[in-house]
């Protein structure tokens, strides 16, 4: 499309099979002519919108980056959509560097992986941090932190290395028994998963649900994969931005290392009902008592957090605050904001200071 910010792709057939293969965060598709040429590979990334749709051309969705368009008669096409252009794609077949094994389709290798490495700084870091960082924990995300860490009972902002040498110490203790045989090791895993195999088998459990749980057109699906969640974005459980500015959702304490001057915030069960539901009715006796009052909204779920973060401000200037512009509420509410006019319009005249 005009918009994308991917690179052209050097590719023209009449016929092509794509085939697809995937590594972490990362999806290759592989273009192979069914007859003369050279065959093309794309590796994607997906940001936090990015998917595949197969659609008429007819109806194309909007934000459709690239598409890959079949012989049929009328046409469809595979359709690259990503909404907030986080995503991308790069010509070639190679992986892109530094990323570790993954942890579906590699979970030896990337087990290996971490407990070798502990010394690495990027476990000086708290365990929430350290699980986006796909040098390790190649295929986590935001929302599978939280799920895992939840899970486990696990404080987020605990120190990484702590939290994973009690694994390698467990690894340790486990060679020196005797062997235990297959059956034995995975009813084991399964009835006291650690946290590098819970890696593994929680990204698995959305995979192999019997719903495609991230459909963008099937609202039930989405309903399922809300259901699925336990900790993220669940009402009641606690919040805190890390360090890079990522929202971690956990429940009981955050941790020895949780960022310092940030109240943690909890989900409150009513923002999941319709807003119009909150609005409370408004009278013109009340409006008259209380005209703060009424005439204040109120506050969506992310300013209430600014809020919170941010703290209340202090100062003489508190007592004269300007009201803020509010929707329509009802009739009585502009004969408050005349009066209010007039109150400042005096105030300025007299050579009072206004609100900030």
């Amino acid at each position: 499309s005009a918009v994308g910010k991917g690179p052209e792709v050097p590719f023209s057939s009449e016929a092509y099979r794509i085939s697809a293969a995937s590594r972490g965060k990362e999806l290759r598709l592989t273009l192979v002519p069914l007859g003369p040429g050279d065959p093309q590979d794309l590796v994607f990334r997906f940001g936090m919108s990015g998917s595949f749709r197969l659609c008429p051309t007819a109806q194309l969705p909007r934000h459709a980056h690239l598409r890959f368009l079949t012989r049929e008669s009328p046409p469809r096409a595979l359709c690259f959509i990503d909404a907030r252009r986080f995503g991308s794609w790069r010509l070639g077949d190679a992986w892109q560097p530094g990323r570790g094994p993954c942890v579906l389709s590699e979970y030896q290798a990337f087990r290996e992986n971490v407990l070798k490495n502990l010394d690495d700084k990027a476990f000086d870091k708290p365990i929430c941090e350290a699980l986006l960082n796909q040098k390790f924990f190649n295929g986590i995300g935001n929302y599978l932190r939280a799920e895992i860490l939840y899970r486990l009972k696990i404080p987020p902002f605990e120190k990484a290395r702590t939290v994973l040498e009690a694994l390698k110490d467990q690894e340790q203790a486990k060679r020196k028994k005797p062997s235990l045989t297959l059956s034995k090791k995975l009813k084991l895993m399964r009835e006291n998963p650690d946290l590098l195999e819970l890696c593994h088998t929680v990204p698995m459990e959305v995979i192999t649900a019997e719903k495609k749980l991230f459909e963008p057109d099937h609202a039930e699906n989405y309903a399922a994969f809300k259901n699925w969640l336990q900790c993220y974005l669940v009402p009641g459980m606690s919040s805190l931005r890390d360090r890079n500015g990522r929202t971690i959702w956990f429940q009981g304490e955050p941790g020895p290392m949780a960022p310092k001057g940030q109240a943690s915030r909890k989900k409150r069960t009513h923002l999941k009902v319709d807003p119009e539901a909150l609005t409370p009715k408004v009278t013109a006796r009340a409006l008259k008592r209380r005209p703060r009052a009424a005439a204040k909204p109120p506050k969506p779920a992310e300013e209430e957090e600014e809020e919170v973060a941010d703290g209340p401000r202090k100062g003489r200037s508190r007592g004269r605050r300007k009201v803020p512009t509010a929707p329509a509420l009802s009739e009585p509410e502009a004969p408050v904001k005349a009066k209010r006019s007039r109150r400042t319009t005096a105030r300025r005249g007299r050579g009072e200071a206004g609100s900030p």
